[in-house]
């Protein structure tokens, strides 16, 4: 994947000027060479802050370093301006983490004070409005500011990520498909750019594009990640034409922008001009890192690229689509897994999540469509169930007065066969139907959903909080016993 951030981190300790200075910088060497140790290279900054001169100095040395994240390090106390002014000037993410006293033994000289100074570090940022980030036990031993630092890459490159992403959509959403439209306003506050097109200027460029001599290569890495499922080959060379068309348009127009997501139109009218659907070719872009969400759903675009920087991994984009049916709940699910009817769900799109991360795949028409429209202009859809294990369904929106939220579930795909048509899982998630009422129905979310295979919710919450969601409208499925506001304590 070419389009994720490459995080590196420095750390720069700091040290209030009543307190021995060699404290807090033998405290950060012992933080940098344990996490050397356990999960590699972190820059060192040379210079201990204990003034806004000192500030100015370390600010210079990690930039020039190249340094795009940083650790301020409070080996004692640490002077609260010169700490959160280094977090203001510097370009990136920043974490805040203390030292803890290390021997009873020495706890005169020794005695560094920063679970006192922590404090005083948090009222500061919050007092200049910086944002930064602090993790739940903010102060440890070596090995554990280590961890936290470990903990914090996923976060910090989620936020460089933001902050160098821009994200291209073609044409208006779908007629009768609201829910996928929202205000871009938010996009500018988390420093996202966006490159609204028509529909007619990416058929114009498909066009141009008829012919193109890299359509056989194309083709050919098609035909060998499909295998025994390329059930439609005629449409490959079409599929592969729109493929190089949408990798040209990201390098000709991501400008300044080092990453790219796009939102797509997929129909009605793409089908018939086009003569295909894109699913297939938007699986494989977001296979490559380059998330592409259908029916132009700039929000769930944007919540699948950060799903990509935080898994490094291929992510999808699901409807929450339909209730799991009580004879295959009875035959497949009950007695053989712990959750009932009500916490499972079936997520499905046509066709647009990745080989990769189906069980089998099989190239087909698109059913739905194909029932209003001629089958052979509705080929290119990958279908398949999703495979079984962890998943973390999460979505960053905007509300339509344009306020941030964000929800985060985490559970899984099972390993049952859903009988079905599509990309396909039987996903149970613990309270789902709680959830569902009280969080997606209640707080009008719309009816997609980004997956990251795997269990992400932690950086995920840290990231939704950072880049500014208060974190009363970052939701979860809550546990049995712990009501929603909305929910009836009487029911």
């Amino acid at each position: 994947m070419n389009n994720i951030p490459e995080i590196k981190m420095g750390i720069v300790a700091v040290s209030r000027d009543c307190f021995p200075m060699t404290l807090s910088e033998n405290r950060r060497k012992a933080v940098a060479a344990s996490y050397r140790k356990s999960y590699g290279d972190i820059y060192e900054c040379p210079v201990v802050v204990e003034s806004e001169v000192h500030m100015q100095q370390a600010l210079a040395d990690v930039q020039a370093q190249g340094c795009n994240a940083l650790v301020v390090y409070l080996g004692n106390f640490g002077p609260e301006t010169s700490e959160t002014l280094l977090a203001k000037y510097f370009d990136g993410p920043v974490m805040f983490a203390a030292a803890a006293e290390e021997t009873g033994s020495d706890l005169v000289g020794g005695r560094g004070d920063a679970y006192c100074g922590m404090l005083n570090a948090s009222y500061n940022l919050k007092l200049r409005n910086i944002r930064a980030y602090i993790p739940e036990r903010p102060v440890g031993t070596a090995d554990e500011v280590a961890e936290m630092i470990h903990e914090f890459m996923p976060i910090a490159r989620a936020i460089v990520g933001l902050r160098n992403l821009k994200i291209i959509s073609f044409g208006p959403r779908p007629q009768d498909f609201l829910a996928c439209n929202a205000p871009i306003k938010q996009l500018y506050n988390l420093g996202v750019e966006i490159e609204e097109n028509s529909e007619l200027d990416l058929f114009e460029a498909f066009n141009k594009h008829a012919g193109d001599e890299r359509i056989p290569e194309v083709v050919a890495s098609m035909e060998a990640e499909l295998g025994a499922g390329n059930k439609k080959p005629e449409i490959l060379s079409k599929l592969a034409q729109y493929e190089l068309t949408l990798l040209d348009w990201i390098e000709a127009h991501k400008g300044s922008r080092k990453y790219v997501a796009i939102a797509g139109k997929c129909w009605p009218a793409f089908q018939t001009q086009f003569g295909f659907v894109p699913c297939y070719v938007n699986s494989r872009l977001t296979d490559r890192g380059i998330p592409v969400s259908c029916e132009v759903d700039i929000y769930g675009a944007l919540s699948e690229f950060i799903g990509t920087v935080v898994s490094e991994d291929t992510v999808t984009l699901l409807d929450i689509n339909n209730t799991v049916p009580s004879d295959l709940y009875k035959e497949d699910i009950q007695g053989k897994y712990n959750y009932t009817q009500s916490d499972t769900f079936m997520g499905f799109h046509c066709g647009n999540t990745a080989a990769s991360k189906l069980s089998s795949c099989t190239m087909k028409y698109q059913m739905i469509m194909a029932r209003t429209l001629p089958e052979e202009v509705t080929q290119g859809t990958l279908e398949g169930d999703i495979v079984p294990g962890d998943i973390t369904f999460f979505r960053l929106q905007s509300t339509s007065d344009a306020k941030l939220r964000a929800y985060i579930a985490q559970g899984e795909v099972l390993p049952v066969a859903t009988r079905s048509f599509g990309g396909i899982g039987i996903f149970a998630i613990p309270e789902m139907g709680r959830f569902y009422r009280h969080v997606l129905v209640e707080k009008n979310y719309p009816h997609h959903g980004a997956v990251a295979f795997g269990y992400f919710g932690k950086a995920l919450y840290e990231i939704f909080k950072y880049v500014g969601v208060d974190a009363q409208e970052i939701d979860f499925n809550h546990p049995k016993g712990m009501l929603y506001k909305t929910e009836n304590p009487f029911a």
